[in-house]
C-alpha cells in the first residue's frame, strides 16, 4: 500500500487533525495535503510516525474493531505510563507503542 492511501485511511478513521498531530504537523488540515496524488509530501520524521501509527491501528482494528481502535489511540495507555498511543507516537516511543498495541491486540501485557 502506498503512503497516500495508508494517510487516507488514517484520516478516514482517527481525523486529519489527530493524524497531522500524530505526525508533527503544527497545521491540523496538512494530513490532507498529504494524501492528495499531487500533494506534499511529508518529512521523512512525520512519515515514519504516520507508518507507526497506521501498524498500531491495523493491530488494534482487526482485532477489536475500528471503533475500539480509535478509541485506544485517544485514551490515557496504561503501557504508556497514562499517555495516549497519539501523544506517545508523536514522541517517538515507537516500540512503546508496538508493544501497548500487541497487548491490546492479545489481551495483555507481558512487557
Amino acid at each position: 500500500m502506498d503512503f497516500r492511501e495508508i494517510v487516507r485511511r488514517l484520516n478516514a478513521s482517527l481525523g486529519a487533525a489527530m493524524v497531522s498531530a500524530l505526525a508533527g504537523a503544527k497545521d491540523p488540515k496538512a494530513s490532507y495535503r498529504w494524501q492528495k496524488e499531487d500533494g506534499s509530501v511529508p518529512s521523512d520524521a512525520f512519515q515514519a510516525r504516520i507508518l507507526l501509527a497506521h501498524r498500531a491501528w491495523r493491530m488494534v482494528s482487526d482485532v477489536d474493531g475500528d471503533q475500539v481502535a480509535r478509541q485506544w489511540f485517544l485514551g490515557a495507555n496504561p503501557w504508556l505510563d497514562e499517555m495516549s498511543p497519539v501523544e506517545a507516537i508523536h514522541q517517538d516511543r515507537f516500540k512503546a507503542v508496538i508493544d501497548a498495541a500487541e497487548a491490546m491486540a492479545s489481551g495483555g501485557f507481558n512487557g
